[in-house]
Order: structure tokens, then C-alpha cells, then sequence
């Protein structure tokens, strides 16, 4: 299940004329996929929100992800696509005919050395603190790299926020005869009360699943440090991401360019910086860090959950995967009218 970090906050002094709800980790709904898309409008409407990221870096802002607009920008000249693209072709020229094994070999492939330095080199040592030659290049091809002025963040076919937030959703959607629901409990404090036979779907941390037997996976967490300010805008965008290695944190939100529908006060505004940082135990996991040692560690968990009777194993933390929100509903739905629905509905 995706996972969000919801919170009322009385904005009457900040930035409504009523109260509302802060996402202090906002997710931002995309998707390709026609089928979770019309699943979940069965819970909520959509705003028509499309996500755009600037970069600061060296005082300047950027567009985000990269595309003709950035790279005639940082180049200090206007090209046109064939332009660029020779550019970068040539300024990734270093690994020409060679198949990039991490994410600073893909990302110098896909946009050449010095755009790397200036916008990945320092924003990955923030937000991982590990060595880009040990992260796996999926995390880069996760960003789109364009030769035309589009600027949007995501390419999906469906995206927006939902109206009435994400706690509106789940509230919905559990709102059921047939299912109970309890708060505020820790699966391992209950799990020997749970009748012997009983289908479980798991979406904790697999390692702790297994007692961390087989050692610990490493997770990256994320520390908020939110102030209302005096100022109408901040920044004018909804994200600000800060390549420079200087600065400590990864990125600033602010809020009221989430929902520019919505009135807002004109004098005051809410931002949030994120801190990235190790996870340790008392955390909450966010994105898995996915070394070749942490591979090798997910195997022998995977291992372990294939030999577990009556258990699925789901979701971000179960899986040990980088899943989206729409990937997330994607597998739930899929495990449902495979696994689930063969294990409970007999």
C-alpha cells in the first residue's frame, strides 16, 4: 500500500481561511495505466495539477528534468534539438560503446559529464550518501531526458492530486461491512494470536519479517523541517530541488502551488525542506538504497518469503523495491485477483 504521511494543520494564520490538510510527503498521482486510474476515481476526483521542478544550482533555476530549455540555459546559447543532442553525444563520448553498469556511468550516457556534475553528482550525494558508482542505474532512468521546451516532470497519460487528499481515499475504500479496521498496532506484537492458517499480506520491511537474520537492508528516510513564513510566495514553484553539495538539504515544497485552485492568504506561506539521511531502525524506510550487497541480501529474504506459507509479501517495504504509487495500486490489484483472491475467496 502506498504510504503517506498526512497531517491537519491549521492554516487559518498561514495560509486558508479554513483548515485543510498538509502533505508534508506529498505524492503526486501519475500514471500510464487506464485500469488503477479508473480504480481509484471510484474514491476520489482528481485536480488537474501537472508536476513541475526547478533545480537551483549556483544561484540559478533550472528546469527539471532535463530538457532543451535546461541545457540551452546551462550551455548559455540557444541550439536546436540536433544541436543539442550532438552536444551531448559528444560530451558523453567517455562511454561510447560501453554498457553503464551504475547510475553515474548511465546518467554521464544519458546527459553527458558536465550536466551531471552540475545537477546529479551533488544531489545524489545528498539524497543516498553513497558512492553514485554503487547505486543502480535505474535510479536515473527514472527521469525523463527531453530535446523539446516540455518541462513537465512525469510523461503518464493520467495525473493530478486528489481532491479531497489521500486519507479521503482509504477511508473509502475501507469503508466496508466486511472489513475491520485497527490502528495503532504492531504486526509482531499480535502475529502468534493470529490463527494458524490465516492469509496475511505483509507490506512492513522484509527484513524484519525474518528477525534480520540474514542482515539488514539498507533504506534511505527523510527528515521535515516545515516553517510558515512571511511572504505570500516563497519560491513560485511547488518544488525546488538544491544540487549544491553546500546546502543541506535536497529539496524545498512548498504547498500552495500544489492546489493553486484553492484561495490562499496573500501574506504567509508554509514550505517544507527535506533532510535525507541513513534509516535506522526507529525510522520510517523510503526509498531502498539497492547496493549489489543489499541485493544479495533481498535474495536471501526473497528466498525466505517464497518458503513462508499463507504470507504475501507486498509493497515498497515487502519487496524491497522503488515503486511509485500507481506501481504499488498496480501489484495490490494484480495480487488480489491472483494470490489474494485464491487464498480468501474459497
Amino acid at each position: 500500500m502506498p504510504r503517506a504521511r498526512l497531517s491537519t494543520f491549521p492554516l487559518d494564520h498561514a495560509l486558508l481561511a479554513s483548515k485543510t490538510t498538509v502533505n508534508r510527503d506529498v505524492h503526486l498521482f501519475h500514471t500510464p495505466n487506464k485500469v488503477v486510474w479508473d480504480y481509484l476515481n471510484r474514491f476520489t476526483a482528481f485536480t488537474d495539477y501537472r508536476h513541475r521542478v526547478f533545480t537551483s544550482y549556483k544561484g540559478q533555476a533550472y528546469m527539471m528534468p532535463i530538457n532543451l530549455g535546461t541545457i540551452c540555459q546551462f550551455f548559455g546559447r540557444r541550439m536546436s534539438p540536433d544541436e543539442a543532442r550532438a552536444l551531448i553525444a559528444e560530451q558523453a563520448g567517455e562511454l561510447a560503446g560501453h554498457d553503464p553498469q551504475n547510475l553515474e556511468e548511465k546518467a554521464i550516457s544519458l546527459i553527458g559529464r558536465p550536466l551531471y556534475e552540475a545537477f546529479i553528482r551533488g544531489y545524489t550525494a545528498k539524497q543516498w550518501q553513497t558512492d553514485p558508482r554503487e547505486l543502480p542505474a535505474s535510479i536515473i532512468t527514472r527521469l525523463p531526458v527531453r530535446y523539446t521546451f516540455d518541462n513537465r516532470y512525469f510523461n503518464d497519460t493520467y495525473e493530478g492530486l486528489p481532491v479531497d487528499g489521500y486519507t479521503a481515499i482509504f477511508e473509502r475504500m475501507l469503508d466496508h461491512e466486511r472489513i475491520e479496521v485497527r490502528t495503532g498496532i504492531d504486526y509482531f506484537e499480535i502475529r502468534e494470536q493470529i490463527p494458524a492458517g490465516t492469509p496475511v499480506v505483509y507490506t512492513g520491511p522484509i527484513d524484519r519479517y525474518f528477525g534480520y537474520r540474514a542482515g539488514e537492508l539498507k533504506w534511505r528516510t527523510i527528515d521535515f523541517e516545515e516553517e510558515v513564513l512571511d511572504v505570500g510566495d516563497f519560491q513560485g514553484t511547488s518544488v525546488m530541488n538544491y544540487a549544491d553539495e553546500d546546502i543541506p538539504y535536497t529539496r524545498i515544497l512548498e504547498f500552495r502551488h500544489f492546489n493553486p485552485e484553492r484561495n490562499y492568504q496573500t501574506e504567509k506561506t508554509v514550505i517544507t525542506r527535506e533532510y535525507s539521511r541513513f534509516a535506522e531502525r526507529r525510522d520510517e524506510p523510503y526509498y531502498p538504497i539497492n547496493t549489489a550487497q543489499d541485493k544479495e541480501t533481498y535474495r536471501a529474504y526473497r528466498e525466505l518469503a517464497d518458503a513462508e506459507e499463507n504470507v504475501i509479501f507486498g509493497g515498497r517495504l515487502g519487496t524491497y523495491r522503488y515503486l511509485d504509487m500507481h506501481q504499488a495500486i498496480g501489484a495490490a490489484l494484480k495480487c488480489f485477483e491472483g494470490e489474494v483472491k485464491q487464498a480468501v475467496c474459497v
